[in-house]
């Protein structure tokens, strides 16, 4: 991200936008995270449709700014002092099928549907396959750069292709098997993908009897509230170490209930942090950095963010 005085923002470039979508200036995205965290975005536009997305990341490159695809606010911490250039607001939410393509069920999303949604829409419609993404807030294009899971699943399951915009402003489809999905992982996290902005997905289900997929998801939604706390916060702090849990190292090195500021440890769920108000960046970073040094010094391993940190105003 380009420093502050780098990042020019003139009537042209909100003209441009606007051209575009509606796009707001000096945005604060405290509003726009699930964590209820972050400074001010120099531009905000929220765009509706893949093509739009497509057309606002177009016009953020030819306008020299540096821009940051924003999809439901979950999994990241932005930082107190906002993100300079633009901020799409990825609301592209269209759904196509599914339809049987070659004795199988394919279905078509745009990137800035929420990942839950999907799955409670096709449960509903009595198809399997993505229910136990009932309880994943984040959208399918940040699920695909995560390759996002729960429940012993995730994306790379029933994945089967990526429609992207490239750094050359060409659309191009993209085949599962090219993106080489693992824990957390993909070519996306891996940098072989650089600017590349997922547009939309396919993925393929299966037909199941509507009754039991909303039984299996209303279990889901029972063991979810049981297991993770409520309140304002952005799902799993950490990765979890291989062989260990996230949470339980952080528990294990009396962090459960820790606070700086606003920012808390769950007592619930270790691995979860939460803004009880008016938490700061900074706040939640220090807890971030207090529970790496613990675990680092007491187990000898090194908790990895699950959460990315983006913008201004961290160390």
């Amino acid at each position: 991200m380009s420093a502050a005085a780098e990042v020019r923002m003139d009537e042209r470039v909100f003209e441009r936008l606007r051209a575009i979508a509606a796009t707001r200036a000096s945005e604060p995205l405290s509003r726009h995270t699930t964590f209820g965290i972050g400074g001010p975005a120099d531009a905000f536009v929220t765009v509706h449709s893949a093509g739009e997305l497509a057309d606002a990341v177009r016009a953020a490159r030819e306008l020299g700014l540096p821009y940051f695809v924003l999809g439901a606010g979950s999994n990241i911490l932005v930082g107190d002092g906002g993100i300079r250039g633009v901020v799409i607001d990825n609301e592209a939410r269209g759904i196509f099928g599914p339809r049987e393509l070659a004795g199988e069920y394919v279905l078509r999303a745009e990137s800035g549907l929420p990942f839950a949604t999907l799955a409670r829409n096709l449960a509903r419609q009595g198809f399997a396959g993505v229910e136990w993404a009932c309880g994943i807030p984040g959208t399918l294009g940040g699920a695909v750069v995560s390759n996002a899971g729960a429940y012993d699943r995730s994306l790379s399951d029933v994945l089967r292709s990526v429609t992207l915009l490239d750094a050359n402003d060409e659309e191009r489809d993209i085949p599962a098997a090219s993106l080489g999905l693992k824990y957390r992982a993909s070519a996306f996290t891996r940098g072989e993908l650089p600017d590349s902005v997922v547009l939309a997905i396919e993925i393929t289900v299966q037909p199941g009897d509507r009754s039991a997929l909303m039984r299996k998801i209303a279990g889901y939604d029972e063991h979810r509230a049981d297991a993770q706390p409520r309140g304002r916060n952005s799902g799993s702090m950490f990765k979890n170490p291989e062989g260990h849990s996230a949470w339980q190292l952080i528990d294990a090195v009396g962090l459960r209930g820790e606070r700086r500021g606003d920012a808390q440890v769950s007592e619930k769920h270790c691995n979860f942090f939460l803004n009880l108000g008016t938490a700061r960046a900074a706040d939640v970073c220090a807890l971030m950095d207090e529970a790496r040094r613990r675990v680092r010094e007491r187990f000898g391993i090194e908790l990895e963010n699950e959460i990315e940190l983006v913008g201004e105003g961290f160390a």
